[in-house]
């Protein structure tokens, strides 16, 4: 029990810093005061995929899906969170795309 409630707990921690993260990747023109972006609607996260980095809008409810946060996890191992790239998921756009309409 003490282990579920303790990954809970991390897996809460993670999307928070993810959150956050991707709120404030910069402020550039098509950024607000706050830093955060004027084209994705508030509820959304921004995600870079793939190797050509296509950039996808998605819902922040993804965040508590399982198959997501498996996702989450293999981009923190390959890339960490601390870099000023975006949030990168580590796989093919095609696969990207199948698991977020799946899951939507």
């Amino acid at each position: 029990m003490a282990i579920r409630k303790s990954n809970k707990f991390s897996q809460a921690t993670m999307i928070k810093q993810i959150v956050k993260r991707c709120s404030s990747l910069g402020k550039k023109l098509n950024y607000d005061e706050e830093g955060l972006p004027l084209d994705v609607p508030k509820g959304y996260f921004v995600v870079y995929v793939g190797e050509n980095r296509t950039r996808y809008i998605v819902p922040i409810s993804l965040l508590s899906r399982p198959e997501f946060q498996s996702l989450l996890q293999q981009a923190e191992e390959e890339f960490g969170f601390n870099h000023d790239m975006g949030l990168t998921i580590p796989c093919e756009e095609v696969v990207f795309e199948s698991l977020t309409s799946m899951l939507s």
